[in-house]
């Protein structure tokens, strides 16, 4: 279990830039140190605790890259195309029993061995057959053309995934190709999730005219399960200091990190940083985003806490910032910085100064063929549909003011975020 003193975090002056907040998080935050094993058909997702050497070559042998023809590369036709006796066929899986001989090719297959002696491959479409069973092969192909030799992927001993990687089904697959069936992987990360407030309902219970349905714990719930983390569920905790406090300080001892919706602002019924105050830490993080300045940090008995804003959009943008980035930490896992792609603006937008803001676009191609991205029409963290109906976040760093029609602009698309 993670363990931060309760001053770790601690924090004072103007409001924080993303980039503070999140190097602040990547320093601080110890990794869990508990290792299991995954079998390989379940380790997409998971954090590769230790590092794996190639404990073979890829390919292991020397093969055909092509549907073909092999022969010797003293062999090679020069300047005019030659005939050659057709001897032996060697198919995917099997083997060449002798070496081939001087003047002689072999018919083989994608994937398959080598015969000995063989270094060159002609492709079936550039081979012309005559009668008599010979191979009339053309001048001019490089030696060692269509060959794949043994170790041309990856060496014997190379270190071909690091610990630390988030691993994907690219991962997976090297895994598989190396004859593994089991990875050592980091504990998933044990989250307890929870919304606050009064005015919120959970799905399939009653709902009071002046309620709405609880939408942000099941978003941030499904994004923690996508970054491999074990959820608990913790539902909606009302408005009342002394239960929230009594509820966080619980799950602290059995979880590496506490995430809630709702209730960090500063208004007389945001009751999550007394709460927190009252058994922990808190300090707000003033972050100067937006959507989602209102982010909360605290420590409860050595467990992180994060409170994120109770509108949805402000919810999603800060959870890719600030939540993210934690549990790759807690997980130890690889740096994953986001990359926004460069593309076209196709609309107008002013924001202050010093302050980073994520517009929410879609793509679409212009007349001319170019990607360009078009901002949500409508504007407000509480629009659900605005997520939905676009592609991803244009991304507008703190030294910008101004967008116009044509302006390159950074774009992140949703599912690089999640």
């Amino acid at each position: 279990m993670a363990q931060l003193s309760d001053d770790c975090f601690a924090f004072g002056g103007p409001m924080m830039s993303v980039d503070e907040a999140v190097g602040l998080i990547t320093a601080r935050v110890s990794a869990i140190a508990e290792i299991e094993t995954a079998a390989l058909v379940d380790a997409d997702g998971r954090v590769l605790a230790r590092g794996i050497a190639a404990p073979l070559p890829l390919p292991p042998f020397t093969n055909s890259a092509v549907d073909g023809y092999a022969v010797r590369n003293a062999d090679l036709p020069q300047g005019e195309e030659r005939a050659f006796a057709v001897e032996g066929r060697i198919q995917a899986g099997g083997a060449a029993q002798a070496p081939i001989k001087p003047g002689h090719t072999a018919r083989i297959f994608t994937g398959a061995p080598m015969p000995p002696q063989a270094e060159t491959v002609f492709m079936q479409e550039d081979v012309r057959l005559v009668d008599g069973g010979k191979a009339v092969l053309p001048p001019g192909l490089k030696p060692g053309a269509n060959v794949r030799p043994a170790g041309e992927d990856i060496p014997e001993g190379y270190l071909a995934l690091r610990a630390g990687q988030r691993l994907r089904p690219q991962h997976v697959a090297l895994a598989a190709a190396f004859g593994l069936t089991r990875l050592d992987v980091v504990r998933r990360i044990r989250v307890a999730v929870f919304s606050t407030g009064d005015e919120l309902a959970s799905p399939g219970e009653p709902r009071a005219a002046s309620q709405l349905f609880d939408s942000n714990r099941f978003m941030l719930m499904a994004m923690l399960r996508r970054l491999g983390c074990e959820v608990s569920d913790l539902g909606i905790l009302r408005d009342e200091r002394a239960s929230l406090a009594r509820s966080l300080k619980e799950v602290a001892a059995a979880h590496d990190l506490i995430l809630t919706t709702g209730g960090v602002s500063t208004g007389e019924e945001d009751h999550v940083k007394a709460a927190v105050e009252s058994v922990g830490s808190l300090v707000l993080w003033r972050m100067a985003i937006k959507p989602g300045r209102p982010v909360a940090m605290g420590i409860i008995a050595g467990t992180p806490l994060i409170g994120l804003p109770g509108n949805p959009v402000a919810s999603f943008v800060t959870f890719v910032h600030v939540v993210r980035p934690t549990v790759l930490a807690l997980a130890g896992a690889l740096p994953e910085p986001l990359l926004a792609i460069p593309l076209r603006a196709g609309f107008s937008y002013k924001k202050k100064l010093g302050r980073r803001e994520y517009v929410r676009a879609s793509l679409r191609r212009a007349e001319d063929g170019t990607l360009e991205a078009i901002k949500f029409p409508r504007e407000g963290a509480g629009l659900l549909s605005s997520l939905v109906e676009t592609d991803g976040l244009v991304e507008l760093d703190e030294t910008v003011t101004r967008v116009e029609p044509g302006q390159r602009v950074g774009f992140l698309s949703y599912a690089d975020l999640i």
